[in-house]
């Protein structure tokens, strides 16, 4: 175990220093908003690759996926079409928000819709939307070093006024993110993204060898795992079947991926529309490694690490989750669990900048900047967006402390939802322009019916079964709430623009998206 401390701990000030450097690398203005929180517009296809692919993979991704896979079985293998499937949507849509953000200087989805549509609102609601919807994500990235800790043995605790009792490896790697994040801005998290994302690649390749090789090759594995785990579950009579809830899910999460601000933020940090087109070919690379991940959950059930008792305690307080961690213990040697830790750990850091960096600009642009003091000069924008990152982390660490962490993962289910339902507002209205007073109905609509299908079930699944006709349709929450949402803008579109004529000016010409 030494040596796994050790290697950990080196590795992790090492990538602490390395984020605090990028405030010298391509060395910006950081008193400018779009220099901190965009990197200034800088990142070619290689650092963007890293940067996206750092973003969307995270800690949880590398805890959550094979917990998934260990607990629920195949169901769990969702993560891995809809990762491969949104590249396309990426390649063709996302290129015209890059171009028309930067022909106008947006840095939020929200400073896009105010253009576009000219709308306060409706801006301010795409804006609150992103802010709750990314909020637990942070919190579940510092559940993911809380895992790390505890399987390395380095939860130490002192009692603070409070607080009450807290880890101190938590606060310290609390204090490492806040700093580089405040000093280096996305040039600091894109330098991590690249340590990250190098040291991921490592342990996934090792694991894919080293771990098969020692229980005796993939087909043990496969025969160690429950015949009902390696299928998705069956149909009840007149249902259209898990494999369809197993799709809407895919195509849901696919919609929302990219719409969440800190995949905003990635993507409008790089230098060109060709960069985010080059970055949808060479993206799916994460995916395949993304499916070797999620098979760890399969290796740590053949391992039999769950019924050893050196782990037991990992388990009992971190249920599935533990899965990973132990799995590393039990199959590597010291140094290179070491390894391993520190690129989950590394995992958490890098996400959890980018989403704070996100909240940092979406507060400050929509509204602070548009409710509070629009004439506020560029400089007072960015320290505005540096306190507000700050305390977005700081409310993460507060949430992990002092609630319980199944109150994240609920949140983090509904954010899933949430953000899902901006579709119409962001990446539709790229191609077409709906009334701002329909899709603000259609917004409430889909948010309101999507947080009552998942309160309906307990917050145990976000798979709504709907009677139609007598079938029941097993559907992800977020697509019958879209579906929902969209039916009501549409249509109230239709009446608006028959009885009354709000004229709202659009900002945003045809050539800007080209």
């Amino acid at each position: 175990m030494n040596s796994t401390i050790a290697v950990f701990l080196a590795l992790f000030v090492f990538v602490a220093l390395l984020g605090l450097f990028g405030s010298r690398w391509r060395a910006g203005d950081l008193s400018q908003l779009h220099e901190w929180g965009l990197g200034g517009r800088s990142f070619g296809t290689l650092i963007t690759w890293f940067l996206l692919g750092g973003d969307l993979y995270t800690a949880y991704t590398f805890i959550a996926v094979p917990a998934l896979m260990f607990g629920a079985g195949a169901s769990g293998f969702f993560a891995v079409p809809y990762a491969a499937l949104m590249y396309p949507v990426l390649f063709m849509a996302f290129p015209r928000l890059w171009s028309v953000a930067r022909r106008h200087g947006y840095i939020t989805a929200a400073d896009f819709v105010r253009g576009r549509f000219g709308h306060r609102g409706l801006a301010l609601a795409i804006a609150l939307t992103g802010l709750v919807a990314v909020m637990p994500y942070i919190a579940l990235q510092l559940v993911g070093m809380q895992v790390v800790i505890a399987a390395l043995g380095l939860d130490w605790n002192v009692a603070l006024p409070l607080l009450g009792h807290v880890s101190v490896p938590l606060i310290m790697a609390f204090s490492v993110l806040a700093a580089f994040t405040y000093t280096s801005g996305l040039r600091g998290t894109a330098l991590i993204a690249v340590a990250k994302d190098i040291l991921v690649y490592i342990t996934v390749l090792a694991a894919i060898i080293i771990i098969p090789s020692e229980l005796g090759g993939y087909a043990k594995i496969f025969a160690a795992v429950p015949a009902k785990q390696l299928l998705l579950p069956p149909a009840p009579q007149a249902s259209l079947g898990a494999g369809f809830a197993y799709v809407t899910l895919a195509l849901g999460s696919l919609l929302a991926l990219f719409l969440y601000p800190h995949s905003v933020t990635g993507l409008l940090s790089s230098s060109s529309r060709h960069v985010i087109r080059k970055n949808a070919m060479v993206l799916p690379a994460y995916s395949v490694a993304l499916a070797l991940i999620a098979l760890l959950g399969y290796m740590a059930m053949a391992s039999g690490v769950a019924g050893m008792p050196q782990y037991a305690a990992g388990f009992k307080s971190f249920g599935n989750n533990f899965a990973v961690p132990a799995l590393f213990l039990h199959m590597f040697p010291g140094w290179f669990a070491g390894l391993a830790f520190a690129a989950i750990a590394i995992g958490a850091l890098m996400p959890a900048s980018i989403m704070a960096i996100a909240c940092g600009n979406l507060f400050t642009r929509n509204i602070f900047k548009e409710f509070v003091a629009p004439d506020c000069k560029p400089e007072t924008e960015a320290r505005m967006a540096k306190l507000v990152a700050f305390v977005a982390k700081l409310g993460a660490l507060f949430f992990v402390l002092e609630l319980q962490t199944t109150y994240a993962i609920q949140l983090q289910l509904l954010g899933g939802i949430w953000i899902c339902q901006t579709v119409p507002s962001v990446l539709l209205a790229l191609y077409v322009r709906l009334d701002p007073r329909a899709l603000l109905a259609g917004l409430a609509t889909g948010m309101g019916l999507g947080t009552w299908m998942v309160v309906e079930l307990g917050f145990k699944s976000s798979t709504y079964p709907l009677h139609i006709f007598g079938v029941i349709v097993p559907c992800y929450a977020a697509v019958s709430a879209l579906l929902a949402n969209l039916a009501v803008s549409w249509l109230l579109t239709v009446i608006l623009r028959a009885t009354a004529g709000l004229q709202l000016r659009d900002e945003t010409v045809a050539e800007d998206y080209a």
